[in-house]
C-alpha cells in the first residue's frame, strides 16, 4: 500500500522523490488462466468504489518478469540450524554438516517458506519430538515442502503434503526429491486444507495463520488416526487460549504449547 502522505522510517530514504507520488494498492497474481477473469472482477468492483463512495481509481496491470525476483533474494538465505541436528540448506549455498546432522536441501523459488520464521522453527523442534520412525504425515499448507523434508528425515513412511498454490505444489515436489525421498513415499495435493485428503495419519503439521488452523479443526478427525499428533503454529500469542479451547471442543488433547517471537506452537493428541 503506498501512502504519499506516511512518514518513511528514519534512513528508508534520503531522497523524498522515492516516496509515492499516488495512493496506491499494488498486487499480483500469477498469470494462469484465470487471470483475465481476475481482472474484469477487479474492475467491476472497484467501478463500485466510485459509484458507491465516490473514489476515483485507475487500475493498471503489465507482466512483469518472475526471474529477477525469485533470484534476487538469494544472497540473504545461507544455511540455518533450527535444532541441534537440523539444519535448512539453500541448494546452492555450500555447508559442512556434522556427522549426525539432518541437511534439508531446498530452493523456495516462488514458494512461501526459506525456514527462517519462528513459526517453522517450533514445527521442526515438535515434529522431532513427536514423530516416531515409519510414521504418517500429513503437511497442511506445505509452501516449499521444509516440513515434509524435515518429516522424511526423521523416518517418516508416507508423506501427503497440501497447498492451494500450484507454485507451491510443485515446488514442494521438486525439494522433495532434491532430499532423495523416495517417490513412492510422498505425494502432493492442490487443495484447500484437508477437503482432499483421503486416509488418517499419524501426524499432522500445519503451519498456517490462526484463521485456516480453527478452519482445519472441524475436518481433522476425518484425517488423523486415534491418539494421533497435531502439530500446528502461525497462532500469535493474543489467540493462543481461544485455539486451545476450540481444540479442545474437538477432543484433542494439548501436549505441548511452546512460544517463539510472540507467535505460538502447540501439540495436541486426539483422545
Amino acid at each position: 500500500i503506498d501512502d504519499p502522505a506516511l512518514e518513511p522510517p528514519e534512513g528508508w530514504a534520503e531522497n523524498a522523490a522515492h516516496r509515492p507520488r499516488h495512493h496506491a494498492v499494488t498486487g499480483f497474481w500469477p498469470l494462469n488462466q484465470k487471470a483475465q477473469k481476475r481482472y474484469e472482477i477487479l474492475q467491476k468492483r472497484l467501478s463500485r468504489l466510485e459509484t458507491s463512495h465516490h473514489i476515483l481509481t485507475r487500475l493498471n496491470c503489465r507482466d512483469i518478469d518472475e526471474d529477477d525476483w525469485a533470484e534476487s533474494w538469494k544472497v540473504f538465505f545461507k544455511p540455518l540450524r533450527i535444532c541441534s541436528n537440523i539444519v535448512i540448506k539453500p541448494e546452492w549455498e555450500a555447508f559442512n554438516p556434522r556427522p549426525d546432522d539432518i541437511v534439508l536441501r531446498i530452493d523456495p523459488g516462488m514458494a512461501f517458506g526459506t525456514g527462517s520464521h519462528p513459526t517453522t522453527h517450533l514445527c521442526i523442534s515438535f515434529i522431532q519430538r513427536y514423530l516416531k520412525r515409519g510414521d504418517s504425515f500429513l503437511d497442511v499448507g506445505t509452501g516449499s515442502g521444509i516440513l515434509s523434508i524435515a518429516a522424511a528425515g526423521l523416518g517418516a513412511r508416507r508423506i501427503v503434503a497440501v497447498d492451494s498454490d500450484e507454485t507451491a505444489v510443485a515446488i514442494a515436489t521438486e525439494n522433495l526429491k532434491r532430499n532423495d525421498v523416495p517417490s513412492d513415499h510422498f505425494s502432493l495435493i492442490c487443495g484447500n486444507l484437508v477437503d482432499a485428503v483421503e486416509g488418517r495419519f499419524d501426524m499432522i503439521a500445519a503451519n498456517i495463520l490462526t484463521g485456516a488452523i480453527l478452519e482445519l479443526l472441524p475436518d481433522l478427525c476425518r484425517v488423523i488416526k486415534t491418539n494421533g499428533i497435531f502439530v500446528c503454529s502461525g497462532i500469535l500469542e493474543d489467540s493462543k487460549d481461544a485455539v486451545m479451547a476450540e481444540m479442545e471442543r474437538y477432543r484433542f488433547k494439548i501436549l505441548d504449547v511452546q512460544s517463539r517471537d510472540s507467535w505460538v506452537g502447540i501439540v495436541a493428541m486426539i483422545k
